[in-house]
């Protein structure tokens, strides 16, 4: 059995061809259905995905993709997959079911991704049965990278940042409130650029003001969505994600704090994706 695995944002998909025993890594953009129309879907993977595998064949292929909650999406990209690849078995998930089959295999679970957005769901040792709804960059997205680099740039451009991180922000960066303000409100992929800060966070870590803005972000996605879970604190809580990975020990705290059971931990939830369809 030859099985080709996806793991797809908007921006960037993650494909692994597993066959034999061994495995190949390729990267395409982003196949979200939000972004492109299954024919430049179809032609994405044709130009990107093909070249790579290089005439190799999957049987089965599983593909884990943001946007794929709704059915009509699910469809849509199912279909475009079918179009390269006639002949294999597809199934096509949420992004956080791919989380959960990572992080949990079969094990119930509460699970997280806290990347450049945030989502969360009860997982139970097949399928996410609750899930806190997230709301987007603007309106959401707790602990998420968008949220946290959003109080980033709140901190510089209000300047609340004491003239030593301010410095150093701009040290970084050579950007003025302008210029800030025009890639905000004016180009696209706003919550990408936003996210990017993040990385000021995990570059000055131990200052005082960095670490508030970390906990006090992470705080607020434990507190608005991970609380309402009932499940919460009789099983273990898992996380996947940039920002998780960087600022896992800030989890681990909170966790303690909220009497509750971290579990696994990964930076992207491909390793556990490929773990769990060798033994299912």
């Amino acid at each position: 059995m030859a099985i080709l695995i996806a793991d797809s944002g908007s921006t960037k998909c993650e494909w692994c061809f597993l066959s034999n025993g061994k495995k190949q890594i390729i990267f395409t953009q982003g196949a979200s259905p939000y972004f492109l129309s299954e024919d430049q879907m179809v032609t994405m993977m044709d130009r990107e995905l093909l070249p790579g595998l290089k005439k190799k064949t999957p049987t089965h292929i599983y593909f884990y993709g943001t946007g794929c909650a709704a059915p009509a999406n699910r469809a849509l990209v199912k279909r475009a997959i079918k179009k390269i690849f006639p002949q294999a078995i597809i199934e096509v998930e949420h992004d956080l079911t791919g989380a959960a089959r990572a992080l949990c295999g079969k094990q119930k679970g509460i699970v997280s991704i806290l990347g450049t957005g945030s989502n969360s769901g009860y997982y139970n040792g097949r399928k996410i049965v609750r899930n806190s709804p997230g709301l987007g960059y603007v309106l959401g997205d707790e602990g998420s990278g968008a949220y946290l680099g959003k109080k980033v740039l709140q901190y510089y451009l209000y300047k609340t940042f004491d003239q030593e991180l301010h410095e150093k922000f701009y040290q970084t960066y050579r950007i003025e409130a302008d210029q800030i303000l025009d890639t905000v409100y004016k180009k696209p992929l706003p919550n990408r650029y936003i996210a990017s800060f993040t990385l000021f966070l995990a570059e000055n870590r131990g200052h005082y003001m960095i670490e508030n803005i970390i906990e006090d972000g992470l705080t607020d996605f434990f507190s608005i969505h991970l609380s309402r879970y009932p499940e919460s604190g009789k099983i273990p809580v898992y996380f996947t994600g940039s920002v998780a990975f960087g600022f896992q020990d800030i989890l681990g705290e909170l966790c303690k704090i909220f009497g509750w059971r971290i579990g696994k931990v990964l930076a992207k939830p491909m390793q556990g994706l490929i773990a769990y369809h060798k033994t299912n």
